[in-house]
């Protein structure tokens, strides 16, 4: 299949985005207007209760942001005009029936217009509470194609998943539905959460202990199934609503992998939110991680935003008007260009011993080498016999010499309680086998490649990335930048 031009695609166009204060959508939403002016309509769902909050929250989490500059110069005072012609802002929630919108007119409106849909929206904390995960990530996927089907000039549904939905299993994974298995009810996930919600109101169970005890449910149900976490597990549920409920709609499920800082565009090195790898890179220029449990040759297979988003772009091109079927592209790294535990320790550690870290006191944060531990019993043992034991010596001494090392107890308690909470979060990537096959994808980069100018504008091939120089000179100082504190 040959691809028509991106841009002469995107001319004229009409496309719902939901989730869109959301990192990736954000990108989206301004790789969109940036590059292709002429775009008819952009509907952007915001969760908000009208259309003040709605437009409050999209100037504050996405206009006035730094990813927005490159079009602030571009229009200049003009930029506010630009924006009120092309975007109609949409105050919703994919949680309720037609997305929560209540204006009867703009619903009218949208189901005329829109051509595309794009589902961003999603929650991807790893234990989100079940009620809130499942209700996004499962029943949001639901509403947003219930949605799509009432548009009459519908073309096309992008799916926002995630490459995780396979679990743990090892070797290639394929882009494929047959990883999710046997399709499940759904319905009764959610019965059992209000009967758990019902028990717990019942015994006068107060707002932090709901809270617990919700999230604990997820993780459990996320296990009784074979996934690892609350979060890959709806977002599996979710691919396999849309794929049974889909009916005429043509529909595009992309799985990115890691998704780390801008590699080029807007400009290199725009993130937001602490992303997976980000939270070991935090912890370790603050010198609160010194050693992990991991693989050396495990594969940390990552790609920068701007490439996620450009592969939405070709995605959206490639399939749209195409007939009622399903294709799925796994988006990332691991097949073409890996990088390994090992490469992301070196990287860290050459940018934090040149540029330490400063903190609140005004002194540089001086890091060692991580230390890597290749099992979980080895870190286990590791951890008790270096600092726990010791604590509890110290907590005793501490008691003798009536609180003298109070401070330096809850120091090591907070250090120790990081590490335990970031390898209880990210313990199946730490070890992971798998690699995301990326054939339909490969197929896509070649289709931009064929045309000159849409390989300048959408490039998304790892295999130009150089990772040592962008963690040093891009990611790494993208994270201080915007997620130190």
């Amino acid at each position: 299949m040959e691809l028509d031009s991106i841009l002469d695609v995107l001319d004229k166009k009409i496309i719902l985005v939901t989730g869109a204060t959301g990192f990736l959508a954000k990108i989206f939403v301004e790789k969109i207007l940036r590059v292709q002016p002429n775009v008819k309509k952009l509907y952007l769902l915001v969760r908000a209760t009208d259309s003040m909050s709605a437009l409050r929250r999209f100037q504050t989490e996405a206009v006035e942001k730094d990813l927005f500059k490159v079009l602030k110069e571009k229009y200049h005072t003009n930029l506010q005009n630009f924006l009120s012609e092309k975007v109609i802002l949409v105050p919703g929630d994919i949680t309720c029936e037609n997305l929560g919108v209540k204006d009867s007119c703009l619903k009218e409106d949208m189901w005329g217009d829109v051509e595309v849909v794009v589902n961003t929206a999603a929650s991807t904390n790893f234990f989100e509470r079940y009620d809130v995960a499942l209700a996004l990530n499962t029943f949001g996927a639901k509403f947003v194609l219930d949605f799509a089907k009432k548009c009459i000039n519908i073309k096309l549904l992008l799916h926002v998943s995630t490459a995780y939905v396979s679990g743990e299993k090892p070797g290639i994974i394929l882009e494929t539905t047959s990883y999710l298995g046997e399709m499940i009810d759904i319905k009764h996930e959610k019965r059992i959460i209000e009967d758990r919600l019902k028990e717990l109101e019942y015994h006068n169970a107060n707002e932090q202990v709901v809270k617990m005890a919700m999230k604990d449910f997820g993780r459990q149900r996320a296990n009784h199934y074979g996934w690892p976490n609350t979060y890959v597990f709806t977002k599996a549920l979710g691919e396999m609503v849309l794929q049974h409920c889909k009916g005429d709609i043509p529909l595009v499920i992309f799985r990115p992998t890691i998704i780390t800082s801008t590699y080029k565009e807007p400009f290199p090195g725009w993130i937001e939110g602490i992303r997976t790898i980000d939270n070991f890179i935090v912890g370790y220029g603050k010198d609160r991680l010194r050693f992990v449990p991991s693989d050396p040759e495990c594969v940390f297979d990552v790609l920068p935003a701007d490439m996620v988003v450009n592969a939405m772009i070709a995605a959206i091109v490639a399939n749209v008007d195409q007939t009622s079927s399903v294709t799925i592209y796994h988006v990332g790294s691991s097949v073409s260009n890996p990088m390994t535990s090992t490469m992301i320790q070196k990287y860290i550690y050459m940018y934090f011993t040149q540029h330490p870290w400063t903190n609140k006191n005004g002194k540089p944060v001086i890091v060692s080498k991580l230390r890597t531990l290749k099992s979980m019993a080895s870190f286990q043992r590791y951890i008790t016999l270096r600092f726990m034991l010791p604590l509890q010596v110290l907590k005793v001494v501490n008691v003798i010499l009536c609180q003298a090392f109070a401070g330096t107890c809850k120091n090591i308690e907070r250090k120790i309680n990081f590490v335990l909470w970031l390898v209880k979060l990210y313990q199946p990537y730490l070890f992971s086998k798998s690699l995301y096959d990326d054939i339909n994808t490969e197929k896509l980069r070649n289709m931009v490649r064929e045309n000159k100018q849409d390989d300048v504008f959408f490039n998304f091939d790892p295999k130009i990335i150089d990772w040592e120089d962008y963690f040093l000179h891009t990611h790494i100082p993208g994270v201080v930048r915007y997620e130190f504190k």
